[in-house]
């Protein structure tokens, strides 16, 4: 597949670039897809979540009613999960709920979901560019001149790109990260992926 390259104002610039089909003219995968997706989304949770059971209250362990005769349901002390203030049945405890997933796996994934992008025409190539200073609305020109300024977009470049990142990161909707950090929930969280000419290589020499 080849696309032209594209300047910061959005005007071809006469280049155009070879997207290799192993990449990016692949036969999705569906299910490797959703396992990478399920792995991202639970590996982003803390799990630091916690209750407090019957053992870890403070508070009287004095019978509060007798046992029978009172026509209610049978309490013990304070602590009882029956009453309000008292303990919680089976509580929350924190735990790990990060998921393994194979690197071939997340391979043959992150190249479903790029194929994906490229069989639906959602992918753009710009040429390399960077800023002397991070400036919101110089990102936002170039996104406008794209016509993506209202649309989820996510830009790759080749290595971190401290001025760049930090233009977009007031931006609601647009995103940017390096090649080597790419992966299959970002890819698809955006409705049109953005890649730097220089970026292009490094995408298919990780995968």
């Amino acid at each position: 597949m080849k696309l032209e390259v594209l300047n910061i104002q959005g005007a071809s610039t006469g280049k155009s670039i070879d997207l290799p089909d192993e990449v990016f003219g692949f036969e999705p995968n569906k299910h490797a897809v959703w396992l990478a997706v399920k792995a991202y989304l639970a590996n982003q949770r803390q799990g630091t979540h916690k209750s407090k059971e019957r053992s870890e209250l403070s508070g009287s362990t004095r019978k509060l009613v007798r046992q029978k005769g009172t026509g209610g349901a049978r309490k013990g002390d304070i602590k009882s999960p029956i009453l309000r203030g008292g303990a919680r049945v089976f509580g929350p405890k924190p735990r790990d709920y990060s998921q393994k997933l194979n690197k071939k796996h997340k391979r043959l994934a992150r190249k479903s979901a790029l194929s994906s992008k490229a069989a639906s025409g959602s992918v753009i190539v710009l040429e390399d560019f960077s800023f002397d200073a991070p400036q919101t609305k110089a990102y936002l020109d170039i996104l406008n001149s794209l016509n993506l300024a209202n649309e989820k977009s996510l830009l790759v470049t080749t290595d971190h790109e401290k001025n760049v990142y930090l233009s977009c990161r007031n931006l609601k909707k647009a995103v940017v990260t390096r090649a080597q950090d790419l992966n299959t929930y970002d890819i698809l969280h955006a409705n049109t992926l953005i890649l730097s000419e220089a970026a292009v290589e490094k995408i298919v020499s990780n995968i």
